[in-house]
């Protein structure tokens, strides 16, 4: 119908609907006006069906859905993705992929639901997510992990290099004793993190024995800073791999009567609302967190358009210097 009323092809409809540039002005405007004037909508379903299209992009985050909706970092990851996004034709939908049934996130996303896939906080053990990249583009937020993944796209921010910075901090006052408590090791930013810190002090031929690990909660970093009392270690220095582990540690701190910078200087990472009010006001790694899921919403839908895009993009780190290490 439209095309009866334009004069035209359904071929060339088609393409003004589909925003191509073969279609000269007038003819495109000849188009619009008779859509316009039918009232015509596209049916999304029928151009996924022809275009082999969904326009739908999954997020697939592979947590409990008590880290999902309390972690900040994940909070400000999935707003840039889903602020990126707003700009595009394509919908975002999130997925919580559980590990008792990993297939059943693997078949939703190998059974042309979705275009393609964004996967943030990954593990080692999510073998299903790199049998995924195989078939469908995935890009993942930090490098993965995950066997069968080298030749997939990922956006990251230079861990490594942060928690290098951390720690050099540190010793820049002056401090030899120094502990740290890990984030997970089957997670990127976990081991890069704890590889940083270890580097830094052996450059300065310092201990770097003194290790504990959460898993990026508060509670873990306090049970995790409870250990490293007890064993009796004399610390004056601490790296924690998160600020949420970071507020755990002040807690513990506090109850045994140690003064924060005063018996134990800290450093945090992330730069969160944990870290800005905490008292004193946390030292600590900031990540563009925000700008990590843009990008990486960005990348994903280049490499679905058949775009030019780099297989690894790598976010810098600042080092925010308050209270927890003042002089």
């Amino acid at each position: 119908m439209v095309a009866a009323l334009a004069g035209v092809s359904r071929a060339t409809v088609s393409r003004v609907v589909n925003n191509s540039p073969k279609v000269s002005p007038r003819v495109t405007d000849t188009v619009n006006d008779a859509i316009a004037a039918l009232n015509y909508v596209p049916n999304r379903a029928a151009r996924s069906l022809a275009s082999r299209r969904t326009r739908t992009i999954a997020l697939v985050m592979p947590e409990s859905t008590a880290r999902l909706f309390s972690d900040p970092f994940l909070a400000s990851v999935t707003q840039g993705i889903a602020l990126h996004l707003a700009d595009t034709e394509y919908t975002l939908t999130m997925l919580i992929a559980s590990d008792a049934t990993p297939e059943k996130t693997q078949r939703y996303l190998l059974g042309g639901n979705v275009d393609g896939a964004l996967v943030v906080s990954h593990h080692s053990g999510d073998h299903s997510l790199g049998e995924v990249s195989r078939t469908l583009p995935v890009v993942f937020g930090g490098r993965p992990l995950v066997e069968g993944t080298a030749a997939t796209y990922f956006v990251d921010v230079d861990n490594y290099a942060g928690a290098r910075a951390a720690t050099e901090h540190l010793i820049g006052r002056g401090l030899r004793q120094h502990g740290t408590i890990a984030g997970p090791q089957d997670m990127p930013p976990g081991l890069d993190r704890l590889t940083g810190w270890r580097d830094a002090l052996e450059a300065r031929g310092l201990d770097h024995s003194f290790v504990e690990a959460g898993d990026f909660t508060p509670e873990s970093g306090a049970a995790a800073m409870t250990r490293m009392l007890d064993r009796g270690i004399p610390l004056d220095a601490l790296f924690v791999a998160n600020d949420q582990m970071a507020a755990g540690v002040y807690s513990v701190l506090n109850e045994r009567g140690l003064s924060i910078p005063g018996d134990i200087a800290v450093v945090g990472f992330d730069d969160n609302f944990f870290g800005a009010t905490a008292t004193p006001p946390l030292t600590t790694v900031r990540q563009p967190s925000n700008q990590l899921g843009a990008k990486m919403a960005d990348v994903l839908v280049r490499v679905i358009e058949g775009r030019d895009v780099a297989r690894v993009t790598m976010l810098p780190t600042e080092l925010v210097v308050r209270g927890s290490t003042a002089v």
